[in-house]
């Protein structure tokens, strides 16, 4: 710009203009001399795609509809029940995180969990009993997802396991999630040895019994959204660090625990355990999480991405405009923080459901309500502040009952949009545990870590075409 003379410019102002040329013509209408310079946001898609999509006159009262699903959704616990009563699983069939796989795409975590899993139900002796039959395709494997369950990490949940049964008041819907087993060397992240399926054979016996009759003897079911929504005002971001809705359930929960007709050293150990496990509410939180997303299926023209999924070796997508259909890419190998002597050379693939969480606009997207968990999950203070700052712009909604109370009790940001992401170039954010590559060896750290892009370019697609069929 040249120089100003007593407040005044003594010439026309010299200015840059970057990507958009209708402020450029503006411009120079007025005198100004102007430099274009060709730059576009580093963006995704095809042109055709992404202005079928901007077009479509659909998509605005599509994705409105989905967020008020969303953002309407409640979740209460009713009940806690085995598995096979719940689910309906037909004999020899286990469940699994992330989109469909087979024995012989399975990473080794997730080969480890199906092995213990096996063997915790009896359906084999040892570990090269367990291989041989799901080698064999003699036990059937099928995402969480397709029975409106969701489990974290390897997410593998057989007959026996005991769910907790949550209901969504507002819309009718339904969610799953078996019973959190702790951090460690624990079935979810891998490991099958004797500890595990003793932890594994005890929550059958007395935790899960014992936590069915406490909740069936409540005279109101737990509201465990206003848990979540509480947890974000006490430092929680509700996937990764999960200290203070632990402890909220286990307040609303252990006065009728304490009640329960059992041993007083049962009652005690279950007491313990829930008081010892910092992510106990976590497998309350994922099934509030799916509830919500649930309610948004199914909506015609909607770009809102309803899943976010792993099984170790693939990422998964689905959207609210394309109902059930996966959408996959590679799984990323999370960043982060490492446990002990284990480094980067020892993580899986990114795995598990829990990234339901941030599709429902917690977790990673929250981090600034949580900015302890940088300490779990690596990077800065700065970093958690400004991650959730960017997940705005690749949202539709912010959701008010999710307050963040340093951004001035902002709602959290909700509701992925396929479209902003393709856009902006800018992929949704997850933290996340990591475990080990090799099965059995359990949880080796924590991190950050994305969704490949070829998940919402392949969602970007298939909505285009479905748009262009309908339009």
């Amino acid at each position: 710009m040249s120089e100003p003379l007593g407040g005044m410019l003594t010439a026309p102002p010299s200015i840059v203009a970057a990507g958009v040329e209708v402020f450029s013509a503006a411009l120079r209408a007025q005198g100004a001399s102007v430099t274009d310079v060709d730059w576009r946001p580093p963006g995704f898609g095809s042109a055709d795609d992404l202005a079928q999509l901007a077009l479509d006159p659909r998509r605005a009262a599509a994705n409105r509809i989905a967020v008020e699903r969303v953002l309407a959704a409640g979740s209460v616990l009713v009940d806690v029940r085995p598995a096979r009563e719940v689910l309906d699983l037909p004999d020899r069939t286990l469940l699994h995180s992330g989109p469909p796989l087979t024995w012989q795409t399975a990473s080794g975590p997730m080969r480890g969990a199906l092995v213990g899993a096996c063997i915790f139900e009896g359906w084999a002796a040892t570990v090269e009993d367990a291989e041989r039959i799901l080698a064999a395709g003699a036990i059937a494997l099928d995402p969480c997802h397709h029975h409106r369950t969701v489990g974290p990490m390897a997410g593998v949940t057989s007959p026996s396991m005991w769910m907790w049964c949550l209901e969504d008041p507002a819309n009718g819907g339904q969610a799953w999630c078996n019973l959190n087993e702790g951090l460690g060397k624990v079935l979810r992240m891998g490991a099958f040895n004797e500890e595990v399926l003793t932890r594994l054979g005890w929550m059958r016996d007395v935790l899960g019994p014992i936590l069915s009759k406490a909740v069936r003897s409540r005279t109101e079911p737990l509201d465990v959204k206003a848990i979540l929504a509480q947890m974000l005002q006490m430092g929680d971001e509700g996937h990764n660090r999960n200290r203070a809705g632990s402890l909220m359930a286990l307040r609303e929960l252990s006065p009728s625990i304490v009640e329960v007709d059992a041993p007083a050293e049962d009652i005690a150990e279950v007491l313990r355990f829930i008081g010892g496990n910092e992510h106990f509410f976590l497998n309350l939180g994922m099934p509030t999480a799916k509830l919500a997303m649930d309610a948004a299926r199914d909506v015609p023209g909607s770009t809102l991405v309803t899943v976010m999924s792993r099984n170790g070796t693939e990422f998964g997508v689905q959207t609210a405009g394309t109902g059930d259909r996966w959408f996959t890419g590679p799984a990323n190998t999370p960043v982060g923080l490492f446990l002990g002597d284990y480094g980067p050379e020892d993580a899986n693939p990114d795995i598990g459901d829990s990234a339901i969480m941030e599709t429902y606009g917690v977790g990673g997207f929250s981090m600034a309500a949580a900015p302890a968990i940088v300490r779990f999950v690596g990077g800065t203070v700065p970093d958690a502040l400004a991650t959730t700052e960017r997940m705005y712009q690749v949202t539709l909604a912010e959701n008010p009952a999710m307050q963040i109370p340093v951004l001035g009790f902002r709602g959290s940001p909700t509701g992925i949009d396929v479209l902003k992401v393709a856009r902006t170039g800018w992929l949704p954010q997850i933290n996340t545990g990591m475990a080990g590559r090799v099965a059995g060896t359990g949880q080796v750290g924590a991190g950050l870590v994305q969704p490949p892009q070829e998940c919402f370019e392949q969602a970007l697609a298939a909505l285009a075409e479905e748009s262009r069929a309908a339009v």
